[in-house]
């Protein structure tokens, strides 16, 4: 078994300490890390063994530590996560979608018509998945279908049923005799 790799780490444990509070989680993971390798600096421990005391991979044990030996704790800290990409979708259409999602005559059945809508109102394509997650995700929308009736029924049958089977429902719980089993 390799020995492990030993290196000099010029910040203190209290300026690791006090760097770990002041940034953010990706980052303190990285300094956590840091402060391990600085307790163990004399004699050295074993990437394995970090990457199990702070709960990360050892390869990003590994990288971390390659970050600090080539560029000190500036290049440890800094990273190029950008975030989210910039919407496709303006806050001028985002108020328009919305008031047309709240709308309840607008006829909408699904996001296929209200995607086709958005595109031929603001002359835009965007894909149906990008359009799909915005709308889910900001409005919380769901798919709203309407339950298929048949084209034969009667209106006036289903009212005069609707009369019936509540007054049949209220006279069975009147005549329902109760359970005296024990």
């Amino acid at each position: 078994m390799a020995a492990p790799k030993t290196f000099i780490i010029t910040e203190s444990e209290e300026d690791i300490k006090r760097l770990i509070k002041s940034c953010n989680p990706m980052i303190a993971k990285r300094l956590h890390a840091l402060l391990i390798f600085k307790r163990n600096e004399q004699t050295g421990i074993s990437k394995r063994i970090v990457a199990d005391q702070t709960g990360v991979n050892h390869n990003s044990i590994q990288t971390w530590r390659k970050l600090y030996i080539d560029g000190g704790i500036d290049k440890l800290m800094a990273h190029s996560n950008i975030g989210y990409k910039p919407s496709k979708i303006t806050k001028e259409q985002e108020l328009v979608l919305k008031e047309e999602l709240d709308n309840p005559f607008n006829g909408i059945v699904g996001f296929v018509e209200l995607l086709d809508w958005f595109n031929n109102t603001f002359q835009t394509s965007i894909n149906y998945k990008t359009f799909h997650g915005f709308v889910v995700r900001k409005f919380k929308a769901k798919i709203k279908v309407a339950r298929k009736s048949h084209v034969k029924k009667d209106e006036l049958l289903v009212e005069a049923f609707k009369k019936t089977s509540v007054e049949s429902v209220k006279k069975s719980s009147k005549t329902r005799k109760p359970d005296l089993k024990k």
